[in-house]
């Protein structure tokens, strides 16, 4: 999903709401702030550990605050993104946008724990 258009419709969402992540995932995601506009998330991955299936209906701003090689897995178990394919690791901290994202799961390949807050957008479209 490389454009704006190519990206679900968070109003048309076709994965049920028992797949939000802090449903699916709550040991994982941890909810800081929500308002009409706004859903802000404080994402923690131990270092060895595999995320269970989940979704993230809004993109958004994710500002990282550590990080290790992780594989993203769809439904299936097939791999959808590993970053040890994608070039070098990112400077922490920093911040990137981020994109709805289908069901998927997340493995930290270690050694450190993924730590990042997700500002999601709710009112995007």
């Amino acid at each position: 999903m490389s454009q704006d258009s190519d990206l679900p419709n968070p109003k048309a969402w076709p994965w049920p709401d028992s797949l939000d992540a802090l449903l699916a995932a709550p040991a994982y995601h941890q909810l800081l702030l929500e308002d009409q506009r706004v859903r802000v998330l404080h994402t923690r991955i131990p270092a060895g550990e595999v995320v269970p299936l989940h979704t993230h209906r809004w993109g958004g701003v994710a500002y990282l605050q550590s990080w290790s090689h992780f594989i993203r897995r769809d439904e299936r178990g097939e791999i959808l993104f590993d970053s040890r394919e994608a070039g070098d690791p990112p400077t922490i901290p920093c911040a990137q946008r981020v994109q709805p994202l289908p069901p998927h799961t997340v493995e930290n390949l270690g050694p450190l724990e993924i730590s990042m807050v997700m500002i999601e957008f709710k009112d995007r479209l």
